[in-house]
């Protein structure tokens, strides 16, 4: 069983990613803000980050560096689920290996959902 850790502040979004991803038989751990996610992350290990980027403490594109330079976690496959316009995001994100860059208000959960299992059959 997979393991996908659900990095996001707003807890409307975790409530339905949470529900989405176990009724879909994934094992889910969640971080509320970038401090706890650099915590929760390590501790866990999982398969998949679904990042979101503006955060509290600490900003997605931060968290994935730090996690990058890490052996557990420079592999780590990596989608950053936000609202931010890819235009307007950190620009090191090109840089720091992400699967798939998903802006919230253009995919249902049932999208994103599908592109989450794409990415950890390739």
């Amino acid at each position: 069983m997979n393991k996908i850790c659900i990095v996001e502040d707003d807890e409307s979004i975790i409530d339905i990613y949470r529900y989405k991803l176990t009724s879909a038989g994934y094992d889910v751990c969640l971080a509320k803000d970038g401090k706890e996610a650099l915590v929760v992350l390590k501790k866990e290990k999982p398969d998949l980050i679904l990042l979101d980027i503006k955060m509290p403490y600490l900003p997605g594109n931060e968290v994935l560096k730090q996690v990058r330079a890490t052996d557990w976690g420079a592999n780590i496959k990596v989608i950053v689920l936000t609202n931010i316009s890819k235009s307007e995001a950190p620009a090191d994100f090109r840089f720091l290996g992400v699967s798939q860059y998903i802006v919230k208000a253009h995919y249902t959960p049932a999208q994103v959902l599908k592109i989450i299992q794409q990415t950890l059959n390739n």
